[in-house]
């Protein structure tokens, strides 16, 4: 099952939630946990490995690791799902701020 856009796995995610009755679970601060839980998940795999190490990730590695970044992001579309936020809108939104607040010429 391909997704082409965030939308369509909000869609999927849905309707998932829905045919299992979790939807009564699916609070925007249950989300919000459930999120920080899997964004935890996803930093003990860095825990204890130096800077180079986190760059060079065996493929037992990077597959944990991509599981891990799937559930953030399952979590994190299902929150804006309930929450009518469009996560690309908002990016957008977002980069034109951190644009104007750390301009390039500004770099060290």
């Amino acid at each position: 099952m391909p997704f082409n856009a965030l939308s369509e796995l909000a869609v999927f995610l849905r309707g998932f939630a829905a045919e299992r009755g979790w939807e009564q679970f699916h609070s925007p601060k249950n989300l919000a946990m459930a999120l920080n839980v899997e964004a935890a998940e996803l930093s003990e795999h860095f825990q204890w490995l130096t800077e180079q190490q986190s760059l060079k990730l065996d493929e037992k590695q990077r597959e944990a690791v991509a599981l891990e970044m799937a559930d953030v992001l399952i979590y994190l579309v299902r929150m804006a799902d309930r929450l009518g936020i469009d996560l690309m809108d908002a990016a957008r939104r977002k980069v034109v701020l951190n644009t104007e607040k750390y301009p390039a010429e500004r770099r060290p």
